[in-house]
């Protein structure tokens, strides 16, 4: 496996500088946002569509200092009822344009959560028994057949002609995909080009177990986040582990996103890695730095040297 990097925690930095900032740090594969939530720091993407000049100027910035893209990440909600949806939907079909003319095979990105019936103008995240009211199983096979299925297939066909290989969907909460099972529901659907980003974070969180869920998952792994989380000791016993707070709020909350290994000890990563690698994964694994409770800087050191020492080969 490589490690690579989610390079929105250096937005800070202008795109050469940070570069170089992770060449030093002796990481040289990137995983860079093009849209979607993300301000999308360092990717210009209109302008890398439209003129062949910037986008020469930006593969010879990453070539010149020995560096590749792991994967370009257009993480949002495409299926948001709003303007947003809109705006994120065409994201994710311009950044498959832009990986054709980059050469980037892989795309992270999320599935996407609807509305849960026409006209609605809020996504709506159905996580409760749909036994009562017997109208939600009517809403969640909506959200799935009518809205989901549909755009996803358009989606797929759509990369396909600009040479993407996979989208890994990141099984993030308020997701439509958050879960192997969720994921092979729309997998099943439009074919093996989708199939998860592992980001073991959330899982943990959620109550299930990320390395229990790498065997299940199998070939349907396409990329994987190198992201802790910690359950928070005398907040989760109490108020168990769903969390509405800010996430700034990190004193208060049930649980936090965490230094790689500031959560999971450095024994469980390396199985984690392990098992990973056993199912047939041996590509990127991207770090993820969303540690609030120190600074960016050390946040990054942390987690990459973690990493480095965990990390199957």
């Amino acid at each position: 496996m490589k490690l690579s990097f989610c390079t929105d925690s250096l937005g800070h930095l202008p795109f050469e500088e940070m570069l170089d900032y992770l060449k030093a740090m002796d990481v040289h594969h990137v995983e860079m946002t093009t849209g979607g939530w993300s301000s999308a720091p360092h990717v210009r993407m209109a302008d890398l569509l439209a003129d062949d000049a910037a986008l020469d100027r930006f593969q010879h910035a990453l070539a010149s200092r020995g560096m590749s893209i792991a994967a370009l990440n257009v993480s949002g909600n495409p299926l948001d009822p709003g303007a947003m949806g809109k705006a994120h939907a065409k994201a994710a079909f311009d950044t498959m344009e832009l990986a054709g003319r980059l050469g980037v095979k892989k795309i992270v990105m999320m599935s996407g959560l609807p509305a849960a019936a026409p006209g609605d103008t809020v996504p709506n995240w159905i996580t409760y028994t749909v036994s009562w009211p017997a109208s939600l199983k009517e809403r969640l096979d909506y959200q799935w057949n009518d809205v989901a299925i549909p755009f996803w297939k358009e989606l797929v066909v759509h990369a396909e002609k600009h040479g993407v290989q996979k989208i890994a969907l990141e099984n993030f909460s308020s997701m439509l995909v958050w879960n192997p099972e969720t994921l092979f529901r729309l997998r099943d659907a439009v074919g093996p080009m989708v199939g998860l980003n592992l980001d073991p974070s959330h899982l943990i969180w959620m109550g299930a177990d990320p390395i229990a869920a790498a065997r299940a998952l199998g070939p349907a792994i396409h990329h994987v986040h190198g992201k802790d989380v910690r359950l928070e000791r005398g907040l989760v016993d109490i108020n168990g582990l769903l969390e509405t707070k800010v996430v700034t709020d990190v004193a208060n909350r049930a649980w936090n996103y965490v230094a790689v290994g500031c959560g999971q000890d450095l024994q469980w990563w390396k199985e984690f890695f392990s098992v990973i690698r056993m199912t047939g994964y041996n590509d990127y694994v991207s770090l993820e730095m969303e540690d609030l409770t120190m600074s960016v800087e050390a946040g990054i050191r942390t987690s990459v040297d973690a990493l480095k020492q965990t990390i199957s080969q």
